[in-house]
């Protein structure tokens, strides 16, 4: 029973009786000093058992405080008081503590040649000051039992997202995958339609014509009967009737010829049909220069479902990941380290937004960051690149789209409006060992990372002459 009610009236973050319990509106309690350790460097707060979101500061618990009081010192009235050890040499009582072997001795140890020139203290003072000792030398082992309490809890938070992280991810491949195959089966059955429709239309001639033939084999073999029973007839009236029979068999039908496209056109339904499928497929996917990565994604900053827009909203219980960046950014998933890359961000009517790229380097073994970028915070245009950390523009008109070149060939970064075609900001002779494509934005207006155009061209084959 005691070891029950211990139990109720321990902490449920160090394990230990309450010291200054605090209730929360969700009726747990705990230490005062365990649960702001709990909340520290968290964006919200949330009670650590039942994970409900607490909006109201906690109050102390009186209650609970007496009760663990008058628990304790009941424990303390009952718990019998241990026998007076003794020593196993002398039989006497152990009285005093030898600081040089850190032992209980008798009077007779201390006298003995064993103990000679040690120091000696009272059993009580000794206890209480190695009791103090040993009680500084919990305190850090109890702080690192509450670090190594909040890394669990992390990390059962990180495994709990990352199982969601999956689930999301794969609803949103059988999606895409049943649009695919949606597609394809719509596909299929147009072709196969077509391929059906010339089958029966070109059948249907075979037919007609054989019909043609048929009734033509029929008027010739009536002819040829006729003609044999005149050769047959007397000399008379095989005259009188020879000029008519003559005439007949000069009257031979045409064979009509089947002529050019009779035949299935296989070439039109086979041909490259893969690659043509596919070009068809254009209006159905799209391509986005930039992904954004949702593992860099801020606590108050919501992706879309494709990674391509992010717009500012409350803040989401996320794990503390390394690549998390601060409450109201996120960052590309690629990191350009050559060539040339372009892309548009929408910024429509947001009224606050950042576009651009960071740098992240190792110097002398600290990580160290550069940042390029337009913004725009409500209605003032600036620039920033580390040369010149804050520089105004002049727009005039608002921008509703911002286009971003990088090339490593040029050194070159500009900033374009490409509705107009306005250079707004660019970078020259800049050195990176890669830049990652970042924006910012605290409105619920989206940013939008817009797609690009798909091509589909086709190199000409090369001709061949012969002599």
């Amino acid at each position: 029973m005691a070891s029950r009610l211990e139990q109720d009236l321990s902490c449920p973050i160090c394990c230990e009786l309450f010291r200054d319990p605090v209730v929360l509106s969700c009726s747990h309690s705990f230490c005062k000093v365990c649960l702001e350790n709990w909340w520290k460097d968290k964006p919200l707060k949330t009670c650590p058992v039942c994970k409900s979101k607490i909006s109201m500061d906690p109050s102390l618990s009186l209650t609970l405080k007496n009760l663990v009081e008058t628990f304790t010192e009941e424990r303390r009235q009952t718990s019998p008081s241990p026998a007076q050890p003794e020593c196993s040499l002398h039989s006497e009582k152990l009285r005093l503590f030898c600081e040089d072997h850190q032992d209980l001795i008798c009077l007779v140890c201390r006298d003995s040649r064993t103990h000679k020139d040690h120091s000696f203290r009272p059993i009580e003072e000794a206890a209480q000051e190695l009791r103090e000792q040993l009680r500084r030398d919990l305190t850090p082992v109890q702080e690192n039992l509450k670090v190594l309490a909040r890394s669990r809890a992390q990390l059962e938070s990180s495994e709990a997202h990352i199982t969601a992280q999956a689930r999301r991810a794969q609803t949103q491949i059988r999606a895409q995958f049943e649009k695919l195959h949606q597609f394809l089966r719509e596909e299929e059955e147009s072709r196969m339609k077509a391929l059906r429709e010339e089958e029966e239309q070109k059948t249907q001639r075979m037919k007609d014509m054989m019909a043609a033939v048929s009734r033509d084999m029929e008027a010739v073999s009536q002819s040829v009967s006729e003609t044999e029973e005149l050769l047959r007839a007397a000399d008379a009236s095989f005259l009188l009737q020879y000029k008519t029979a003559a005439k007949r068999l000069q009257q031979r039908p045409l064979v009509e010829d089947m002529g050019p496209g009779a035949l299935i056109d296989q070439a039109k339904h086979l041909g490259n049909l893969g690659f043509n499928i596919w070009r068809n497929m254009k209006s159905l996917v799209q391509f986005y220069p930039v992904i954004l990565d949702p593992n860099t994604a801020g606590p108050r900053v919501i992706l879309s479902e494709d990674l391509s827009s992010v717009r500012g909203g409350e803040a989401q219980e996320v794990p503390q990941n390394p690549e998390r960046r601060d409450f109201n950014e996120v960052l590309g998933s690629e990191k350009f380290v050559s060539g040339t890359h372009s892309w548009d961000v929408e910024v429509g009517e947001n009224q606050y937004w950042f576009v651009g790229v960071r740098e992240f380097v190792q110097r002398r073994g600290n990580p160290e960051e550069r940042v390029w970028f337009i913004r725009f915070y409500y209605g003032d245009y600036s620039a920033c690149s580390p040369s010149v950390p804050d520089k105004r523009l002049s727009v005039k008109k608002n921008l509703q789209r911002v286009r971003v070149k990088l090339d490593f060939d040029t050194k070159t970064l500009t900033f374009t409006d490409p509705d107009t075609n306005t250079d707004l900001h660019t970078v020259t002779g800049f050195i990176s060992e890669g830049l990652t494509p970042f924006l910012i934005t605290l409105e619920d207006v989206p940013l939008k990372i817009l797609p690009r155009n798909i091509t589909v061209t086709v190199e000409p084959t090369a001709q061949c002459f012969s002599p």
